[in-house]
């Protein structure tokens, strides 16, 4: 069986989806999954085994100039492909009106969420079979709820992301903690005061602090948390696969709702994730390592509520 899988983004939702494609190898013999995934982030569709294609697409770059001859001639390629390849079954895992055009592009069976359980109910006309996923779950659960019932099989025991490759490495220098304090919104920061408090705290441990930033802004919004401590760095621009390396060898994260930070948990880190404009009911911190989820929509957790997550981190670490 062919299967192509459809999810462009965003960074965290791609990593939620990982679990779901180990499942499918697991349960369904033979298959061969392929997966269209937004340019930017193909690195975490290769991590997995499992993935036989990535077809990369660029909606991000492709909206600021859509009916250019460049963009228009890279969505043909897009298509082409897709067609080529002949599948048995195509799952739509993202359910958004911007990606059904690749979905109605490929050949065989097409699944998705059925009218109450899709983002964009208006996606559900252009399915096959329409499967019934409650909305307010955690999104690693309803990914695999969802492929199960694609595919017609019971899946069982913890999620596993398909991250081995990365493994957790043994310390041969000093300890660190690696920090994710900017966010796409400003209405998701977290008071430098309380990041004061934390980063008390883990220097005290004996760690030191990694902080990372996706552009010059966030870079200098670092800078300015760690003013003059000693024992801190920001990591410099950095590819997916090797922020994963550096989280991977970490002694703990704490990061606010991010994609990075949903990415620490599922290698396995202990990761304390402080939510202020989102809520955790959906979207949780998911992984084989100590995890905390605190804070909700209009209500973040204060320095006291984080400390103490840190603590049980020190105190409950998985044995790895």
């Amino acid at each position: 069986m062919r299967v192509l899988i459809v999810r462009t983004s965003s960074l965290g939702d791609l990593v939620h989806m990982l679990p779901a494609i180990t499942d499918i190898a697991t349960h369904v013999p033979g298959v061969t999954i392929d997966w269209v995934v937004e340019e930017a982030l193909t690195e975490i569709a290769r991590w997995h085994p499992a993935v036989n294609q990535v077809i990369p697409v660029a909606h991000r770059r492709w909206r600021k100039s859509w009916w250019s001859d460049q963009s228009r001639s890279q969505r043909a390629e897009v298509l082409e492909t897709i067609r080529r390849n002949r599948y048995d079954l195509v799952l739509d895992m993202q359910a958004l009106l911007k990606s059904i055009w690749l979905v109605r592009a490929a050949s065989g069976v097409k699944h998705g969420l059925d009218w109450r359980s899709a983002r964009e109910p208006l996606c559900t006309f252009f399915y096959d079979v329409r499967h019934r996923v409650e909305f307010w779950q955690p999104a690693v659960l309803r990914q695999r709820l969802l492929a199960a019932a694609a595919f017609d099989y019971q899946w069982q025991g913890d999620p596993d992301f398909g991250l081995q490759r990365f493994g957790q490495h043994n310390q041969v220098q000093q300890p660190y903690a690696v920090i994710m304090p900017s966010a796409s919104r400003d209405d998701k920061l977290w008071p430098a005061q309380a990041w004061q408090l934390v980063f008390d705290r883990l220097q005290m441990a004996g760690l030191e602090l990694v902080l990372l930033a996706g552009n010059e802004h966030e870079a200098a919004r670092a800078q300015e948390l760690i003013q003059n401590r000693e024992q801190t760095r920001v990591q410099p621009r950095s590819s997916l696969t090797e922020l994963a390396q550096l989280m991977a060898g970490a002694r703990i994260m704490v990061g606010l709702d991010s994609g990075l930070t949903h990415l620490s948990a599922a290698l396995g880190v202990d990761t304390i994730g402080i939510y202020k404009a989102s809520t955790p009911v959906r979207t949780p911190l998911v992984g084989a390592g100590y995890t905390a989820s605190l804070g909700d929509r209009g209500k973040e957790p204060d320095a006291q509520t984080v400390l103490a997550a840190v603590q049980d981190a020190f105190t409950q670490r998985s044995p790895s």
